[in-house]
């Protein structure tokens, strides 16, 4: 039996051409009119409406028609398809909105460090060897492994993880196209199919969900249900996992959203790097590079930007404070000197996403880096003025003891 959109194309094609023999550019030019680019697939891919070489007839109102797959074209990849399910009869293709080269672009100003030259020589062995980064926000854990996929001309799927992340985000789904129901890859298919590195980007925010990638990070292919299917991953396929957090969540609370992930998953990763920002050096030598770039070249402003975000953080690793400049952050203001012209202003705007507090001390410490004062000279300032300050409030305290006790005699 004929479907609603299948006897709606015959009867428009009776009228169109008064002839039930249609030829292939007929049959195209006539589905034109409901917005699709090529001849129904349900029709030339059925041998019972074939009657020669390129000539097909149409169907009748009771004959059998079954669900095929579309030839490929330049801008769809297609995929074996299964029979679809009963509601989504009209699903009768696979399509990509992947086309053409997905190798990532060559940063000129990137300067590798810390553990890059591992995952480097992962991602270039094209084995199957899942790889999770661990490390604080903005230290280069997502730009390493785009850096060391476009070093190795590798294509580079990025996939960012939310806690509204599922299956069918993931693997795919039915979606409407050209006014058909067509089954859509996910970006892990296309990854697995295509012999790509996956990036799955803040893995530590996905809820249980992601559990239906366990048969794929152990390297064995997935059956995708919902199109009766088992798709196997290609030579060069692997997985590598960023995250805030170990998956074992953020008891600081300083990354709000981040989950326990299930241990039978995170035991999936062979390895584990912990991704530390980099050495005053080497990170001096990146905002250089960057300020450069910016058409600003300074090498004491990166100099001292980066001796301030070193007291900064040795100050957050003490709990002196509860922000935390990531070299991301420096390379923001590097940029915001470019556009403004002005260090100050670009220190500015680029901690105006502080509180108040916070990006008062921040400058302020700024500008005392900035006057040549030290890293040692500054921290031990401020371990003065806590001294002090805390000297001084014991001494409230006593004094208020005294009087407690002289007004009770």
């Amino acid at each position: 039996m004929l479907n609603t959109k299948q006897q709606e194309f015959v009867d428009y094609a009776l009228e169109k051409f008064g002839s039930n023999e249609l030829t292939v550019s007929q049959l195209k030019e006539a589905n034109k009119h409901f917005g699709c680019k090529y001849a129904p697939q349900w029709l030339i891919k059925n041998p019972d409406f074939k009657i020669g070489k390129s000539l097909f007839k149409l169907p009748t109102e009771n004959d059998s028609v079954t669900t095929v797959s579309i030839p490929n074209v330049q801008t769809e990849k297609v995929l074996e398809t299964a029979p679809v399910p009963e509601t989504n009869k009209e699903a009768a293709y696979v399509v990509s909105s992947l086309v053409g080269n997905i190798v990532p672009e060559k940063d000129p100003v990137f300067v590798s460090f810390g553990n890059y030259p591992d995952v480097k020589s992962i991602i270039k062995s094209k084995m199957f060897y899942p790889v999770f980064i661990t490390g604080l926000s903005g230290n280069g854990k997502t730009m390493g492994v785009t850096q060391a996929c476009a070093e190795n001309k590798r294509e580079l799927i990025r996939v960012n993880i939310t806690i509204e992340t599922d299956e069918d985000d993931l693997l795919g789904g039915y979606r409407l196209k050209d006014g058909q129901t067509v089954w859509q890859n996910g970006p892990v298919i296309e990854a697995m199919e295509r012999g790509a590195v996956l990036l799955l980007d803040e893995i530590d925010l996905a809820s249980n969900k992601i559990m239906c990638l366990q048969p794929i990070l152990e390297g064995s292919g997935v059956f995708v249900k919902k199109i009766n299917r088992f798709v196997k991953p290609a030579h060069g396929f692997n997985v590598v996992a960023t995250a805030n957090t170990k998956g074992q969540g953020s008891d600081d609370g300083k990354f709000i959203g981040t989950n326990v992930l299930n241990e039978a998953f995170l035991e999936r990763f062979p390895v584990t790097f912990e991704q530390q920002y980099p050495s005053a050096k080497i990170e001096e030598k990146i905002v250089a590079q960057k300020l450069v770039s910016a058409g600003k070249k300074d090498e004491k402003f990166a100099h001292n930007l980066v001796t301030w975000a070193d007291v900064i953080r040795k100050t957050y690793n003490d709990g002196g404070v509860d922000e935390i400049i990531s070299t991301r952050r420096l390379v923001h203001i590097a940029e915001a000197y470019g556009i403004f012209r002005n260090k100050m202003k670009a220190i500015a705007v680029c901690t105006n996403r502080f509180d108040d507090d916070t990006k008062t001390s921040f400058v302020d410490l700024y500008s005392k880096v900035d006057s040549g004062a030290s890293v040692e000279q500054i921290l031990a300032d401020k371990k003065k003025a806590e001294e002090d300050e805390i000297l001084s409030e014991k001494k409230s305290d006593d004094s208020e003891e005294d009087d407690e006790d002289n007004f009770t005699v």
